[in-house]
């Protein structure tokens, strides 16, 4: 068992884990898998659920008294209560639509929230061979092949923003409407949360969400993000919340770097 008050302990005994589920997301992406719907009609593959098992297992181990919210487990009825006590939120596979179309752009999420607040947490990219943690303010960290660095985000650029947006969810109406008041230099799609990764690395300013996602969909990326100097914002300007409600629906966000 690691202390959770040791957050730099505690992120690295879960990058194995998240590498681990990668492991068994890509023993099944080179397979012809067979796509299922859920009841909100997204999809789920076998893959999804290997993760998930890998991570459980692992979390319960790791902290046998914190309870775990993931994905699949929510969408089979498995709902655990957690009050104000901190808490796993975990996706074990964010992204499904992209790992479908086999495009690299899925992601595992393990993310710890502390009142109300993600305070660490691992994206890991098992396609793309990269893996993001963060820990803190000053403690957000990108590793790839090649290397392993420190990342923050930048400034917003003078010569405009580089918006990302969803690769397979939201409006094109919507968001233009909604980016009219920004100054974008540059609009790109992009899969799962590696969208706030690439914020948090400093290759991107913004990413508006206008529809639904759900806090597991958010969470670690959001604490990469927040470690690299970042933040997520709902669209009345307030710091985006955890344990909002039963159903972890997140509202409308705005994850975004530095200000100017």
């Amino acid at each position: 068992m690691i202390d959770i008050d040791a957050p730099l302990d505690l992120v690295q005994a879960l990058i194995p884990i998240a590498e681990k589920a990668g492991e068994e997301i890509l023993a099944v992406y080179t397979t012809p898998f067979a796509v299922e719907s859920k009841a909100d009609h997204s999809p789920v593959t076998e893959a999804d659920r290997r993760a998930e098992a890998v991570i459980i297992e692992a979390l319960t181990r790791l902290t046998p008294a914190i309870p775990i919210v993931a994905e699949e487990a929510v969408a089979a009825g498995h709902i655990p209560v957690v009050g104000d006590q901190p808490f796993w939120l975990v996706d074990p596979l964010d992204g499904t639509k992209e790992f479908v179309k086999r495009n690299g752009e899925f992601t595992v999420n393990i993310g710890l929230v502390v009142g109300g607040v993600p305070v660490l947490g691992v994206v890991h990219c098992p396609a793309l061979e990269i893996t993001y943690w963060g820990a803190g303010l000053g403690h957000a960290v990108m590793r790839s092949r090649h290397s392993t660095r420190t990342i923050t985000c930048r400034p917003e650029p003078e010569d405009g923003l580089t918006v990302l947006a969803s690769r397979s969810h939201g409006s094109d109406d919507e968001m233009t409407t909604f980016l009219a008041a920004f100054p974008v230099k540059a609009r790109i799609a992009a899969g799962s949360s590696l969208k706030f990764c690439r914020i948090a690395e400093g290759t991107a300013d913004l990413y508006p969400r206008l529809g639904p996602t759900y806090e597991w969909d958010t969470c670690a990326a959001h604490a990469v993000l927040r470690a690299a100097g970042g933040g997520v914002f709902t669209l009345d300007g307030q710091p985006l919340a955890y344990a909002k409600r039963g159903d972890f629906l997140n509202p409308p966000f705005v994850a975004r770097g530095l200000p100017a």
